[in-house]
C-alpha cells in the first residue's frame, strides 16, 4: 500500500490584503524526508510552514496534513493534529521570565490538564524528563536557569528540547538558525537532523544556507516570490538552479 503523505498541498494560495505569497502550490512531503524550504525573504517559507502547523488557513486550496484536510475539521481535531507537529520559531518563541524548566515543559501543554500545568509552575513536574531533554541537547546545567539570562544559541536549545519533550512526529523549523553564528548554526542543524534520525520524524525546515540544506537534508525545495522553482535531492541542485533562486543575472 502507498505511503500516506504527512503534508500535502493542493493547488494553494495564500493573500494578504493585495500581497499574494503563494500561487498555486503543489507540495507532498513523506514520512521521515528532510526537506529543506529555501528562499529569499519573502519568499513565501514562513507563510507555508504556518500552513503545515495549522496557525494559518490557505485563501485558496487544500492543506491535508496527517491524512486530514485542515479546513474540514474542527477546532478540537485539529488541536489533536497539532499535538503530533512540532514548531521551532525564528525568535525560539520562550517565556523569558520564566526558567528554563517551565518553558521545556510546555512540550507537554498539549496532553496535560490544566490543574497540572499550573502546580508545576510552582512545583515543576516531570523534572527527569526535562532534564533528559536538555542534556540532549547539551546544556543540562540551565535546567533552574532564568531563560532570559541564555545567550540565542542556548534559547535555541532549550526550543529544541520543549520539543523533544514533546515528542512530535514532525518538526518543523522556521528559519532556526538565522540568529545565529556559522559555528552554532552547525550545532543546531546537527541536532535537528539528530533529533529526526533517531526519532524517525520528519523534518521540514526553512533555510537561507544552501550549505547546510545539502548537507543536513535530502529534498530540497526552491521557493521564489511564492511559487516552488524546484523539488531535488541536494545531489541534482545546479548553479544555475542557485542563481535562478537569489535571482542572479537577473
Amino acid at each position: 500500500m502507498a505511503t500516506i503523505p504527512i503534508f500535502e498541498l493542493k493547488q494553494v494560495s495564500q493573500q494578504f490584503g493585495q500581497f499574494r505569497a503563494l500561487t498555486n502550490l503543489n507540495l507532498q512531503i513523506y514520512p521521515g524526508e528532510r526537506v529543506a524550504l529555501l528562499g529569499a525573504s519573502g519568499a513565501g517559507k514562513s507563510t507555508l510552514i504556518r500552513l503545515l502547523n495549522g496557525m494559518l488557513f490557505p485563501s485558496q486550496g487544500e492543506v491535508w496534513v496527517l491524512g486530514r484536510n485542515l479546513a474540514k475539521i474542527s477546532p478540537r481535531q485539529l488541536r489533536q493534529v497539532q499535538r503530533r507537529l512540532g514548531t521551532v520559531y525564528q525568535q525560539f518563541n520562550l517565556v523569558n521570565n520564566l526558567r528554563v524548566i517551565h518553558n521545556v515543559n510546555a512540550g507537554h501543554l498539549g496532553r496535560w490538564s490544566l490543574m497540572k500545568a499550573v502546580v508545576s509552575l510552582l512545583f515543576p513536574q516531570e523534572v527527569e524528563t526535562a532534564l533528559r531533554a536538555l542534556t540532549q541537547v547539551g546544556i543540562p546545567e540551565k535546567l533552574y536557569a532564568p531563560t532570559e539570562s541564555l545567550s540565542g544559541g542556548q534559547q535555541q536549545r532549550v526550543a529544541l528540547a520543549r520539543v523533544l519533550v514533546q515528542n512530535p512526529e514532525v518538526i518543523l523549523a522556521d528559519e532556526p538558525i538565522s540568529n545565529l553564528d556559522g559555528q552554532l548554526s552547525r550545532e543546531i542543524m546537527d541536532l535537528l537532523k539528530e533529533m529526526s534520525e533517531i526519532g524517525g520524524k520528519t523534518l521540514v525546515t526553512s533555510l537561507h544556507s544552501i550549505e547546510f540544506a545539502c548537507s543536513h537534508c535530502d529534498r530540497l525545495v526552491g521557493l521564489q516570490r511564492g511559487q516552488i522553482v524546484f523539488d531535488v535531492p541536494p545531489a541534482a541542485l545546479s548553479q544555475t538552479m542557485i542563481d535562478e533562486l537569489w535571482g542572479v543575472g537577473q
